[in-house]
């Protein structure tokens, strides 16, 4: 069943998505921000580098042909580097080269439009050059190159991140709405186990409606029926079980026979028969939830059980066996069933609360509780009261 998205839910969603997208986006700019710093720092580095010993050969050769009496020969330079370069006097006078920027001899590298230019002054007028100037003409082109690169990544790496945001908070907000479908299916199956017999008492009590001994029956049944399902509401969701409990040795056996009096009219209704092998057994627990305890467990029995069915209550050894001969539980949800609102079956009424009931009583007195059950053949519950 697919339920929409409430207006809280939506909300909650769309926070949490902006949360983690927008935390993701600034930590993701930052480190391309970082990278972006780091290897612009690294093209220049080497830029430099490559210009710093293009203009030591160049100086080498113009030292080497002073020494040699030769003159420079420009011609040479132009064709065995990939920069521009050009030679300057000590006045600042160019002598040779193809730069026609103006920029400062006196600082070593500096950014003259797009490009860089660097100065040395090795030379130290050896045939009347004081400085050489190189400018490079690539390391614009790589950034733009790292930035379009960057850019390109960056939206890729964000769209997965957008992309495992949105399975996440698919993720963050599945426990919500699947704990809302379980609330809903609580809403309208307690409403469905109330109206029965609800219907009944008011079928029975009506204007035309003898009170009858068969009508007086089916009153008593509804009106415990309801009891039931009120003590269960209370047990779980007005925290009765968190009271101060007075617990003392009770006589087991003598509340199961009491029990199975008070589940006699129900079995009849399905034509059951209840085996019972009880013997004297006691064990220090509150009353109340001993009877809760063993009344969920045999209403099952019965509520799960085929017509004409057999339910068997042994009681020996301080362990309690309920064992039925009904539609049983599939396999895979042997794990689930003591969890609340799970139900392995949607063939019988109920809402889920039963045997998390039971699961809790057994938890909170150390009793040891297994079942085994095989599907149309029956359930067996085995209460070990051995401590």
């Amino acid at each position: 069943m697919v339920i929409d998205l409430t207006r809280s839910e939506k909300l909650t969603f769309i926070r949490f998505l902006a949360l983690y997208l927008g935390s993701s986006f600034i930590l993701l700019l930052i480190i391309f921000f970082l990278f972006f710093k780091f290897e612009a720092k690294l093209h220049y580095d080497l830029v430099t580098s490559n210009m710093q010993n293009v203009a030591s050969k160049i100086s080498a050769s113009i030292i080497y042909a002073h020494l040699s009496g030769q003159t420079i020969d420009t011609t040479n330079i132009a064709k065995s580097i990939e920069y521009d370069y050009a030679l300057y006097d000590i006045n600042h006078i160019k002598i040779a080269g193809n730069i026609n920027h103006s920029f400062t001899l006196s600082q070593r590298v500096q950014k003259v439009g797009d490009n860089y230019i660097l100065v040395d002054s090795s030379p130290r007028g050896n045939l009347g050059v004081y400085y050489i100037a190189i400018k490079e003409n690539i390391l614009n082109d790589k950034i733009n190159t790292l930035i379009e690169d960057l850019i390109l990544y960056f939206i890729i790496i964000f769209s997965v991140i957008t992309m495992i945001g949105y399975y996440l908070a698919n993720l963050f907000i599945a426990p919500i709405i699947n704990e809302r479908k379980k609330l809903n299916n609580f809403i309208k199956d307690t409403t469905h186990e109330l109206n029965t017999p609800i219907s009944a008492i008011l079928m029975s009590t009506g204007k035309n409606a003898p009170l009858t001994e068969k009508n007086m029956q089916r009153i008593n049944l509804s009106a415990k029926r309801v009891s039931e399902i009120y003590k269960d509401l209370v047990y779980i969701f007005l925290q009765e079980n968190t009271k101060k409990r007075v617990i003392t040795n009770i006589s087991l056996d003598e509340v199961i026979k009491e029990q199975l009096e008070y589940f006699e009219a129900f079995a009849s209704k399905k034509k059951l028969t209840i085996d019972s092998n009880i013997e004297a057994t006691s064990f220090p627990i509150e009353k109340e939830n001993f009877i809760r305890l063993f009344n969920n467990l045999l209403s099952n029995a019965i509520k799960y059980n085929v017509i004409e069915g057999k339910i068997d209550i042994k009681l020996q050894n301080s362990i309690l066996t309920i064992k039925d001969t009904g539609i049983g539980i599939k396999k895979e949800y042997l794990n689930d069933i003591f969890n609340r609102y799970f139900r392995a079956t949607k063939e019988q009424g109920g809402f889920g609360l039963g045997l998390n009931i039971v699961y809790h009583i057994c938890k909170n007195y150390d009793i040891k509780i297994e079942v085994s059950s095989q599907e149309n053949q029956g359930t067996t519950f085995i209460l070990d009261f051995r401590r």
